[in-house]
């Protein structure tokens, strides 16, 4: 789709290019443009005939407003009492005018090449397009080419160069009658040109303009139109109500001396240095009985006096235009209130026709104007009465205030992400393989940074990609608590969640890890739908996943996940396993336990060791010593140097000494341990369930 207000040659410009390419296609020579100009039919609904339309539009429009500018070419010289017409104008107008009939020309070359819909064909869907050229040839013939031809022809050029010098030399000296006539004439068969073509556009692209700002500017441009022919219309009217009296005065003084000539009316008899007309000129009562500003004279200008008592009628050409501009908007918006007429048919007549469009393009131009502003606010108005329904609900129940402030949130975030749009309704609407498309365009790439689902082929991927649904959450807000069964998973695209767990409630034990975009919670789910024949009882949580900003995330369902699950047992198992395995944080916080519990073992077994070999080195060093000293009190008491040891005596020293080592050993490790007896105790966290990855049913 093309803007609407663009410049025409860069229309041109692209559509002599997409000429240029179907040719490429439908012809052995690609840039030969009278190949396809005689072999070519056009489909009315395809993108050539689609941009020619609205580049055709453009220059109608164009055209409309440079009509209206023949109608300021007369001006008049007060002081003089004669008129005359801006040469130089007319012929900047004139060479406008005549580019732009090109356009009706070309328009008239593609319509005897444009195929139609034969109306016995349209009984179901679209019907059956004409391609015979004969047949488009004399189908349009007799429809539409007369309007067309009509539309193209140069009728106001032929009147300002040929016709109205052609009057002057016969001595009229004024044509603006005739010009106005030939002018507003065809603008009867220009209107039925651009209605049609506006309404074809409409059925082919739905729309005239592309946004609601273009289609309200689009009418907007209507109504200064018509605007712009009532101000060029009354200007003209008012010179001609100029030349009707001085016309009517003239002939009366006919007979008088000296006489009135008509050809004194004409401002080219000033420049002949013509001393008649100078006499005349300072004789006669023409100029007081037909000026504006004089109240006491006998002919009534009506609505026309102000063209010259503002001196409209003798500006330049840009200072009239805009003034008239301002007239015909000033009025065509009032209806014709506050305008004074007088008993003229012609005047009375102008003002009926005025009053009458006013009411129509104005009630027009409001309907259309808050038809396209309102479809921009929309989606802004039903989320406020959205909104209001939502506040009344929540005092009707009662609702905490903590708990209405996160609903405002929540309602607030939803509308600043998605404006209102539901996109699941959207994609509905849409066929399979575009649907598949877009998701796949929305998804892939989020999908491919979880690890565990880059392993997989495209095919499993769009399958993944086309089940994916839009979730949004609050900040605060609980995805899933620890023990709830789980529905969903969840893939992050921004945000941060926080997953903890306390492993069933266990006291002393927490664990927790912060979710960024790329991650992935609820992989319970997964282990759940990979698993043979399992139960239709969904998973439980074994973590507490919580909101830690907004998050923007995409959800895949329970039933969605078990669909595509059975397609992962075509895959290479060890590989997704050792994947799943490493990237998920229900077997990571399991694994680090696992591995904490065992370094704490081994410390307690090296410690333990280490005691053990300091203890025998202290019983061997005060066992050394206490056989010296039993024996020399031995060789004391007997005083005979004999030994008195007996085996009873041997045996329970023995049995002192072990009790001794062993409360020893044991006060050591109180004393190490002492302060916190229980960190050594790991608390014992469940292995996560094995997925089976076998293929096997």
């Amino acid at each position: 789709m093309i803007r609407l207000f663009s410049s025409p040659a860069s229309h041109l410009r692209q559509f002599r290019q997409n000429i240029t390419n179907q040719a490429a296609v439908d012809t052995d020579e690609p840039n030969s443009l009278s190949i396809l100009w005689h072999y070519q039919i056009l489909d009315p609904s395809s993108d050539i005939v689609n941009h020619w339309n609205h580049i055709f539009l453009i220059s109608c429009l164009i055209s409309l407003f440079i009509d209206p500018l023949y109608f300021y070419l007369p001006y008049v010289v007060i002081g003089e009492a004669c008129m005359s017409s801006d040469n130089n104008v007319s012929v900047l107008i004139t060479y406008f005018r005549t580019i732009f009939d090109v356009f009706y020309l070309l328009h008239i070359l593609m319509k005897f090449r444009m195929a139609f819909v034969a109306p016995g064909s349209r009984v179901f869907g679209r019907g059956e397009l004409v391609m015979d050229p004969r047949q488009i040839r004399m189908r349009y013939l007799k429809s539409d080419f007369i309007i067309d031809l009509t539309a193209a022809l140069p009728l106001p050029q032929i009147l300002i160069w040929y016709i109205i010098p052609a009057t002057k030399s016969g001595g009229t000296g004024q044509s603006n009658n005739t010009l106005a006539l030939i002018v507003l004439i065809q603008y009867i068969p220009r209107l039925f040109v651009i209605f049609p073509l506006n309404q074809r556009i409409i059925k082919t692209t739905g729309f005239i303009a592309k946004t609601a700002w273009a289609g309200a500017a689009y009418n907007l441009l209507l109504y200064l139109l018509a605007s712009h022919i009532l101000g060029a219309s009354w200007y003209l009217a008012s010179i001609g109500r100029q030349h009707s009296c001085w016309t009517e005065k003239c002939t009366e003084e006919f007979e008088r001396i000296p006489p009135c000539h008509l050809k004194f009316l004409d401002c080219s008899s000033i420049e002949t240095g013509n001393l008649e007309r100078q006499y005349w000129l300072n004789m006669t009562k023409v100029l007081t009985s037909c000026d504006a500003k004089n109240d006491d004279s006998d002919f009534k200008f009506g609505m026309f006096a102000e063209a010259f008592t503002s001196e409209v009628a003798s500006s330049r050409f840009f200072e009239k235009y805009l003034y008239c501009l301002w007239w015909g908007l000033r009025n065509l918006s009032s209806y014709g209130q506050n305008l004074s007429t007088s008993t003229y048919l012609g005047e009375t007549t102008f003002c009926i026709v005025l009053c009458i469009s006013g009411l129509i393009l104005f009630a027009q131009i409001i309907g259309n104007m808050q038809t396209y502003l309102s479809s921009m606010t929309v989606k802004l108005e039903e989320w406020r009465i959205k909104k209001r329904d939502t506040e009344e609900w929540m005092r009707h129940r009662q609702l905490p205030e903590d708990l209405q402030e996160r609903v405002r949130r929540f309602e607030q975030y939803k509308w600043l992400t998605t404006r209102g749009v539901n996109e699941e309704d959207i994609l509905k609407s849409l066929p399979q393989d575009l649907r598949r498309e877009i998701q796949r365009h929305l998804c892939l790439n989020l999908v491919r940074r979880v690890p565990f689902f880059a392993q997989m082929d495209d095919q499993l991927l769009d399958a993944i990609c086309e089940r994916l649904v839009s979730s949004l959450s609050t900040k605060g807000s609980y995805i899933v608590r620890e023990g709830d069964p789980v529905n969903e998973m969840l893939f992050i695209i921004r945000g941060q969640m926080e997953s903890s767990t306390t492993n069933g409630g266990r006291s002393g034990f927490f664990n927790s890890i912060t979710l960024r975009p790329g991650d992935f919670c609820g992989e319970e789910l997964l282990t759940w739908a990979l698993v043979p024949n399992s139960s239709l009882n969904l998973p439980t949580s074994t973590r507490s996943v919580k909101t830690l900003t907004e998050v923007e995330a995409f959800a895949l369902q329970a039933e969605d996940l078990k669909f595509v699950a059975n397609q992962f047992k075509r895959l290479h198992s060890m590989k997704l396993q050792h994947a799943f395995r490493y990237y998920s944080h229900q077997w990571r916080t399991w694994g680090a336990c696992f591995i904490q519990a065992a370094w704490r073992r081994y410390k307690k077994k090296m410690l333990a060791k280490k005691l053990i070999l300091e203890e025998n080195y202290d019983e061997d060093d005060d066992g050394y010593y206490s056989d010296e000293q039993d024996g020399a009190y031995s060789d004391e008491e007997t005083g005979d140097g004999t030994s008195v040891d007996s085996p009873a005596q041997n045996l329970s020293t023995t049995i002192l000494a072990s009790r001794f080592a062993a409360n020893t050993r044991r006060g050591a490790l109180q004393r190490i341990a002492g302060a916190q007896p229980s960190s050594l105790k790991m608390p014992k966290l469940l292995k996560p369930d094995e997925p089976d990855f076998s293929g096997e049913v």
